[in-house]
C-alpha cells in the first residue's frame, strides 16, 4: 500500500508540475505576443511618419510631424511661394501666364481681381513690349495664428529692370490664411483671402 500510496503521490506532484509549466509557458506566449504586437505598431506608426522627398533625383528620407507644430513655419512658406510668382515678371508671355497660373492656385478671388485689373490696365502687355523684368525680395513676414483664419503682413522690395534703368520699389501687402486641402498645386493646404496692397512706392532710381 505504501508503495502504491508513493507512486500515486508522485504522478500528482508531475502532474502539478506538468500543469505549472503550461501555465508559465501560456502566460510567457501571451506575454510575447504582446511585445510583438507593440513592436510590429510601432513600427507601422514610425513608417507612417516618414516622407520621402525629391531632391535632384534622389529620394531623400524625412520624418513628418504634426501640422500644428509647423503652421509658422509652412504659412510663411505660403506666403513667400504666392509673392515670388505674382510679382516675378519676365518680358515672355508664358512665363508670365505660368508664374501667375501658380500664384492663383494659392489665394481667393481677391488675387484674380487684382490680376484682372493689371491686365486690363495693360501692365503684362507693357511688361513684355518694354523687355521689363521684375524681381521680388521677400525681406520679413509677420503672422498672427492666434486667431484664425491667420492674418499676416509681408515687407518685400521690388526691382523693376527695364534697358535703361533699376527702379527699387518698397512693397507691403496682407492678407489672410485660410486651410484648404493640400494637392500639387497648394502643398501647404492655405488659401490667401482678402489680400491688399498696402504700400508699393519707388526707393531709388539707378540707371545703367
Amino acid at each position: 500500500m505504501g508503495e502504491m500510496f508513493t507512486k500515486a503521490k508522485n504522478i500528482e506532484t508531475a502532474f502539478q508540475q506538468i500543469r505549472v509549466i503550461c501555465i508559465l509557458s501560456m502566460i510567457a506566449s501571451f506575454v510575447f505576443s504582446g511585445y510583438v504586437s507593440y513592436q510590429c505598431g510601432k513600427r507601422i506608426a514610425e513608417s507612417q511618419n516618414r516622407v520621402y522627398i525629391l531632391a535632384s533625383g534622389k529620394a531623400m528620407e524625412a520624418l513628418a510631424s504634426d501640422r500644428r507644430d509647423n503652421v509658422p513655419v509652412e504659412a510663411r512658406d505660403h506666403i513667400r511661394m504666392f509673392h515670388f510668382d505674382f510679382f516675378t515678371l519676365d518680358p515672355d508671355e508664358r512665363v508670365i501666364s505660368s508664374n501667375i497660373g501658380r500664384a492663383l492656385y494659392l489665394a481667393d478671388g481677391s488675387v484674380k481681381q487684382l490680376y484682372d485689373n493689371l491686365k486690363e490696365t495693360g501692365y503684362y502687355a507693357s511688361v513684355i513690349s518694354g523687355n521689363i523684368s521684375q524681381q521680388i525680395t521677400i525681406d520679413s513676414i509677420s503672422l498672427n495664428t492666434q486667431s484664425y483664419p491667420f492674418y499676416f503682413r509681408c515687407y518685400s522690395t521690388q526691382k523693376i529692370i527695364r534697358a535703361t534703368s533699376i527702379v527699387t520699389r518698397d512693397l507691403m501687402t496682407e492678407g489672410y490664411l485660410r486651410n484648404v486641402s493640400r494637392s500639387d498645386n497648394n502643398p501647404h493646404g492655405f488659401l490667401i483671402e482678402r489680400f491688399n496692397t498696402i504700400e508699393n512706392k519707388d526707393l531709388k532710381i539707378e540707371n545703367r
